[in-house]
């Protein structure tokens, strides 16, 4: 069985504070995200809604993307949520299902 990796993005609410990270247990990360166990800056913000993910079959593809998508402007990044999700729903309740 192959291993997947996610990208993803969090969002306290629409168009506000963004979080973007790696994982490959994207329904174990968010969940850990939205219970406040990742100390550091999704925590003290209270960014814990996922709004956006990415699937690959490969770490370095995975870690591209991501350096890649950390050093987009703000814009980029909300143009890219709201292709896929515009209305900022949290996409947790479809994942963890």
């Amino acid at each position: 069985m192959e291993k997947e990796f996610y990208i993803y993005i969090l969002a306290s609410k629409p168009n506000s504070t963004l979080y973007i990270g790696m994982t490959s247990d994207l329904v174990k990360r968010v969940w850990q995200h939205k219970e406040g166990l990742v100390d550091g800056f999704t925590k003290k913000h209270a960014v814990n809604n996922l709004v956006y993910y990415e699937k690959y079959n490969d770490s370095e593809n995975a870690i591209n993307r991501e350096r890649q998508m950390k050093k987009w402007k703000r814009g980029r990044k909300i143009e890219l949520i709201e292709k896929s999700n515009p209305k900022w729903l949290d996409l947790y309740r479809d994942i963890s299902k």
